[in-house]
């Protein structure tokens, strides 16, 4: 298992429902006309809240300056955990559980703060460049996916490291009625479906999709599009999948389909809002495990 430090610079920002029109002009340019831009790391993701945007500092350089945007403070770098060695022909992308018990807990055992990208080629890792050193010599310390006492630094994320103190986890947990799908499509296919995904990006928000009655107040709006090094990916429920022509999508011989985990019932900012999509069959035993941490805590 290798960690492998992409060289992108990345900023975290939230785009305002109400401010997403002055907006669209240079989304549009990173999504669609991405041979316009210097861009190499762009994902857009709506939720119920709001946009947000992770994009590379040239991909930044296409928004607009606006009171309805904001960046989170700090500069990101994109972690890729991969296996088969140093030949990049052979690495495969580790799965997120793995990640998660191999870097993400320890990290967190050091109050340590990154943020999870999922797309449907591999999984990110972003941490701040301010912590990076701190974050490396961590991880430096893992043999055998466990950690071992590194020397201490007193700093991390170029802050003063705090005591490591138990804290009481109070956000709800919820999981809307809607059910995922994560996909992909092929580059070349990308301008015969544009009209469409720029619906679905900026225009379907008020719109209640085909299969959610009025009664369901669990069934929620959530989409994401990421376009990274020429990968795209695609989080989209179920209804909005039927939307698009046969054979356009990616996916899976089973058809499999996500249930989403929602931590927080409001948004909580960039540190601490959560939200995760997990395979049908096992979203009960994944509310159940983290209501249980909350109560351990």
């Amino acid at each position: 298992m290798e960690l492998h430090i992409l060289e992108h610079s990345l900023k975290v920002a939230s785009i305002e429902k109400e401010g997403i029109q002055i907006c669209t002009h240079g989304l549009i340019k990173l999504a669609f006309l991405a041979s316009k831009t210097r861009c190499k790391f762009f994902s857009l993701t709506e939720t119920p809240e709001d946009y947000t945007i992770i994009v590379d500092e040239e991909g930044f350089k296409e928004l607009p300056q606006s009171e309805h945007i904001s960046v989170a403070d700090a500069t990101w770098v994109a972690l890729n955990v991969v296996s088969g060695g140093s030949n990049t022909s052979t690495s495969q992308p580790i799965g997120v559980t793995k990640i998660a018990k191999s870097v993400i807990a320890p990290l967190a055992d050091h109050n340590i703060s990154v943020f999870m990208l999922s797309t449907y080629q591999t999984d990110f890792i972003l941490v701040s460049c301010r912590g990076l050193p701190y974050i490396l010599n961590r991880l430096e310390q893992m043999v055998n996916g466990e950690t071992v006492a590194a020397h201490n630094l007193g700093v991390t994320n170029g802050f003063v490291k705090p005591k490591l103190v138990p804290r009481p986890i109070i956000h709800p947990l919820s999981s809307p009625s809607n059910m995922f799908c994560v996909t992909s499509l092929d580059p070349d296919t990308l301008p015969s479906v544009a009209t469409l995904l720029m619906d679905v990006m900026f225009y379907s928000g008020g719109q209640k999709e085909s299969g959610a009655s009025s009664e369901d107040s669990n069934h929620i709006r959530f989409f994401s599009f990421s376009l990274i090094e020429g990968y795209i990916s695609l989080v989209m429920d179920e209804q909005t999948t039927q939307r698009f022509p046969n054979n356009v999508l990616f996916t899976s011989a089973s058809g499999e389909l996500w249930k989403m985990v929602r931590i927080g019932g409001q948004p909580l900012g960039f540190g601490e809002f959560f939200v995760a999509v997990v395979p049908e069959e096992n979203i009960q035993s994944v509310i159940g495990a983290l209501r249980t941490e909350s109560a351990a805590q």
